[in-house]
């Protein structure tokens, strides 16, 4: 949910008039950050590279993808520019310069906008542009001096209830959701191959459409799976192998399973709704061992510290799209993390990294 700015950085030994210079070429990528977003929006909603796939190979020439795309007779100069903006940001490479009809080639970064590719991003880069989206980023100062949620004063209402109220952007945030969970799954699978060894059954809380939990149950056999929601999202859910649909409030109770499972959903709440959905969780597994709490989300760096990978960046940003989006959610640094679950009665917390912007942490009664 947000991309991270370069920045040149400027060594402490730089004088002055060094420093300064460098802060008057930053600027400008903030002056016309939004550009990079609309522009690769741009690209997904004409459906570019997939225009480009299914022209036989992974090149096509631009009086080609004019006429695929059906470009009006004077269009074409406008998609050039398209085109050589996506080519600067490295979607796209020239597999030749001819300065009339010039050809691109695809990357691994523009494939990631195939819809089909399974690691594609192209849903959640239009749920993040979705002009429901896009409003509440209008309302961060006012948030910060009086806390009114910006996404309210732009929408009249929560994200909640507007997926429930408007099914086509409910889609589009069940949609975005699978594409990270299509990344995040394999993942765990591979940083925490026995996360669920000995667990018979796991229930995903907030688990949306159950794509989540599909993935799931088949990367950590023979686990049974409860995909549970409010009863609204359950109901329009598709079938999967091995998972059973649930509906009800996590806020009143939780399904009774071996392992309760959270992914991307704390992030959304307060502390103290977190401690009290935690708890909520605890009550749903055996308290005579075994039983535990996966929560998969990021865990931020405390303030001061380094990086501690390349996606640090991502996590700042997306604890921007938290303030922008829910009424009090957040992204976490361990000590938080460690807090809330301690307050809400567990006594064994374990933190894994893994190949993503979040990390397993596995919490014990």
């Amino acid at each position: 949910m947000g991309g991270e700015a370069k920045v040149t950085m400027i060594p402490k030994s730089f004088d002055e008039e060094t420093a300064t210079a460098a802060a008057s070429v930053n600027i400008w990528k903030y002056v016309f950050g939004f550009t990079d977003a609309a522009v690769v929006k741009c690209a997904v909603d004409l459906g570019i590279p997939r225009v480009i796939r299914s022209n036989g190979g992974d090149s096509i020439r631009l009086s080609q993808l004019s006429s695929a795309l059906g470009c009006g007779q004077d269009q074409s100069a406008a998609l050039r520019r398209i085109m050589r903006f996506l080519a600067q940001r490295g979607f796209f490479t020239y597999a030749s310069r001819d300065p009339v009809d010039p050809e691109y080639s695809m990357t691994p970064l523009s494939r990631l906008l195939l819809e089909d590719d399974p690691h594609s991003m192209a849903r959640f880069i239009l749920l993040e542009a979705h002009p429901t989206m896009l409003g509440p980023w209008q309302n961060l100062a006012r948030h910060v001096l009086d806390g009114t949620p910006p996404f309210v004063v732009a929408n009249g209402e929560d994200v909640w209830l507007r997926a429930t109220g408007d099914r086509e952007f409910g889609r589009l945030v069940d949609d975005a959701m699978a594409c990270d969970a299509r990344i995040v799954v394999p993942a765990i699978a591979h940083g925490c191959p026995n996360l669920f060894q000995g667990i018979g059954s796991v229930v995903d809380v907030g688990g949306g459409n159950g794509i989540t939990m599909s993935m799931i149950v088949k990367a950590f056999p023979p686990v049974k799976g409860i995909n549970f929601d409010l009863p609204h999202v359950v109901a329009d859910a598709p079938s999967w192998e091995g998972v059973e649909h649930v509906g009800g409030d996590m806020f009143k109770e939780v399904p009774k399973a071996d392992a309760a499972f959270l992914m991307w959903v704390l992030h959304d709440w307060s502390d103290d709704d977190c401690i009290h959905i935690l708890r909520k969780c605890k009550d749903a597994i055996p308290r005579d061992g075994g039983g535990k709490v996966v929560i998969v989300e990021g865990v931020m760096e405390e303030e001061g510290e380094e990086a501690q990978d390349e996606l640090s960046g991502v996590r700042l940003s997306l604890d921007m799209v938290m303030m922008a989006h829910t009424k009090a959610g957040r992204e976490r640094t361990r000590k938080e993390w460690e807090s809330v679950i301690t307050q809400a009665g567990f006594s064994r917390i374990h933190i894994t990294a893994i190949a993503a912007v979040q990390s397993v942490i596995e919490v014990f009664p």
